[in-house]
């Protein structure tokens, strides 16, 4: 490998220090090569090894930890034990010095601060878990969590599945339309909410949502209100039920509400993930299945540890609130949660979090970082970064520009940035880890259990340097037991391209060195003249410009190239429109050539976004041909949606 193409290097003190190498040394294995063939070739040995390095408890043995004789689409693991995620998040931890250390530090908007340790947390949790238990809710019973970021949400979380019922993150910006559909389909029993909660000054309901959306929910007999601030709302006695109330109903010291012990398969979460067609995807998740995989991902691959104070500001309704509230308690380090955006009431809110927090590990989406790129007014040399570790970061590509931004303007190049990719389904399947150098915008291996590879358009492992799709040929401990009561669907949509092999829809290559790189959603793909690529390649030429503060590339179709590149964009603050548009399709023809010349682009005020900041080029390509975009609940910004749809191009 070329020295001048690496980033990054490990010190020899950090490889030492490293979770994983402490799991390889434990495992028996050489290397990292070492532990992912073995982790294919001996999946049971690897199994128990993971188990028993992460200390995961189980109050009944199991006798098999692997059990793949219905097919790898419903593998089974630890099969015989009983477990409980919370047995091993909280219960653990008592009479040890970390039940004395902060689980949570909760920021809000207008400046509040509080803080719960791992005692005081299990204590809410005991009481939130009895008066769950008081009001009927119980084994199997779905409660959805429609909370933004608020610490009755971290207790929430936590206080369902100990008594073995099914929590249901929801999004907090969800309408009604988004609820119904995801609590009808759930058959949710409960819901716990908020009255309303700050977002950018403003004062954003909840409990009136619900409201509307509880008369179409026959299932839903709960509501159960935390409050934040002073706003009315409607209220139905023996439905409604202050959270103050409940969680005093039956309060208990830590321990005389115990933890439910369930067979290790049985389902603990319900995440929905959103298609382009069709209804939301209940994902399934199981008591041994994500806690495991977010043992392995974030504590072993990504190096979290229980020193580590950890802030990743995305919404409870995503995947990453579950990975952080679990992954933290798991692990036994401190969460930093904050209501509302990154960037308000100061628009350096994130920085200042960081620094008065020491926050150690720090999740960002590269979003994020370009929103800062192009803020003249941000200077990164008032703020003391030292307490930072790592970067984390997952659910969009990077572009060589904002990578670069945050490794050398706010890690001042000694921080790494632990690249994360894979879904809502199944965790991880490729990572970067810190006891092997970094590229930019790179992952360095596959997650152990998994055995992804790149595959062509044949079904053949794709050559170093060629475009394909990133695929799971193993089914690890965190994959989804299914959709929920749509067995049907779960195999269509991803194992029925590979006949054995996992496919969830990212496009990926790997170069030479055997870095890969996620070039984003294989339905996002570009075929110009031949070639397939990524939208990242084009947009980093486009944001390469400096004219630009965010980019969406997106193929239409062309009747005689059969795809065109259009580019949507938004100006920099100051940027005139005349001479812009020329200068970005030249820097496209400059970094690619003249076949990719886009055929038009669009300026416009705002791409629609995820509240995790994640650009929905789907959405993009859809308005500008004037069809159906899909499913648009997860928006934060559904307004710019309507306004691509009048720059319609082809």
């Amino acid at each position: 490998m070329s020295p001048e193409h690496v980033a990054w290097m490990p010190t020899p003190e950090t490889i030492a220090a490293a979770n994983l190498t402490h799991f390889i040394r434990a495992a028996g294995r050489r290397d990292y090569d070492d532990l992912l063939a073995w982790s294919v070739a001996e999946r049971e040995a690897f199994t128990r090894s993971l188990l028993t390095h992460i200390d995961y408890r189980f109050t009944t043995s199991f006798t098999q930890a692997i059990d793949e004789s219905r097919g790898q689409a419903w593998t089974r693991w630890c099969v015989g034990g009983k477990t409980n995620v919370i047995l091993n998040a909280l219960d653990k931890w008592r009479g040890t010095a970390t039940a004395g250390k902060p689980a949570l530090v909760w920021l809000g908007e207008q400046g509040e601060r509080l803080t719960r340790t791992y005692a005081e947390l299990d204590a809410e949790v005991c009481c939130a878990a009895a008066g769950l238990r008081h009001l009927g809710v119980g084994p199997g019973d779905v409660v959805a969590i429609y909370l933004p970021n608020v610490p009755e949400a971290v207790v929430s979380l936590l206080a369902v599945p100990k008594i073995g019922a099914i929590v249901l993150p929801l999004f907090s910006g969800f309408g009604v339309e988004a609820i119904v559909t995801r609590l009808n389909d759930a058959g949710a029993k409960a819901v716990i909410t908020i009255d309303a909660s700050h977002r950018r000054g403003r004062l954003v309901p909840a409990k009136a949502v619900v409201d509307e959306a509880r008369a179409q929910v026959r299932s839903l007999r709960h509501v159960i209100v935390c409050h934040r601030t002073p706003v009315e709302m409607s209220w139905t006695p023996g439905v409604d039920h202050h959270w103050r109330d409940v969680i005093v109903s039956e309060a208990t010291p830590i321990g005389a509400e115990p933890t439910l012990p369930v067979e290790s398969s049985t389902p603990f979460m319900l995440v929905y993930t959103s298609g382009t067609t069709g209804k939301p995807k209940g994902v399934v998740h199981t008591h041994i299945g994500f806690p495991v995989k977010t043992m392995l991902d974030l504590g072993i691959c990504m190096d979290f540890k229980a020193g580590d104070r950890i802030l990743w500001m995305s919404d409870m309704g995503w995947l990453v609130g579950p990975i952080l509230v679990y992954g933290t308690t798991l692990i036994g380090g401190t969460m930093v949660i904050a209501e509302g955006t990154p960037d308000f009431p100061q628009s350096d809110r994130i920085w200042r979090i960081v620094e008065s927090e020491r926050v150690s590990y720090l999740g960002i989406a590269p979003t994020i970082a370009r929103s800062y790129m192009g803020d003249s007014r941000f200077d990164s040399a008032r703020f003391d970064f030292s307490s930072l570790r790592i970067f984390c970061s997952t659910g969009e590509a990077w572009t060589p520009e904002a990578w670069h931004w945050l490794f050398e303007r706010i890690g001042a190049k000694r921080v790494p940035i632990i690249n994360f990719s894979g879904g809502t389904e199944m965790g991880g399947i490729v990572t970067s880890v810190v006891t092997e150098p970094i590229k930019p915008c790179s992952f360095t291996r596959p997650v152990p259990g998994t055995d992804a590879v790149i595959l062509d358009e044949a079904g053949r492992v794709a050559a170093p340097g060629e475009v394909g799709e990133l695929v799971m040929r193993r089914a690890p401990i965190g994959l989804t037991q299914g959709l929920w009561r749509d067995e049907a669907r779960y195999l269509e949509s991803y194992w029925s391209r590979y006949p054995g092999t996992w496919h969830h829809g990212d496009f990926a290559m790997r170069d030479a060195d055997g870095y890969y790189y996620v070039l984003g959603r294989s339905d996002d793909t570009l075929k110009i003249a031949g070639k397939r690529t990524g939208p990242s390649e084009i947009e980093a030429l486009l944001l390469g410009t400096g004219l630009v503060r965010e980019a969406a590339a997106v193929g239409l179709p062309d009747p005689v190239k059969g795809t065109a590149i259009v580019c949507v964009c938004t100006l920099r603050p100051g940027v005139v429109e005349a001479g812009a548009r020329d200068a970005l399709v030249e820097a496209v023809v400059a970094g690619l050539g003249q076949p990719f010349r886009p055929k038009a682009v669009v300026l416009i005020g705002d791409l629609p976004k995820t509240r995790n900041m994640k650009i929905m080029r789907r959405v993009v390509r859809a308005a500008l041909l004037g069809q159906d975009p899909g499913d648009l609940s997860s928006l934060v910004n559904p307004e710019a949606v309507a306004a691509l749809e009048k720059c319609v191009v082809i």
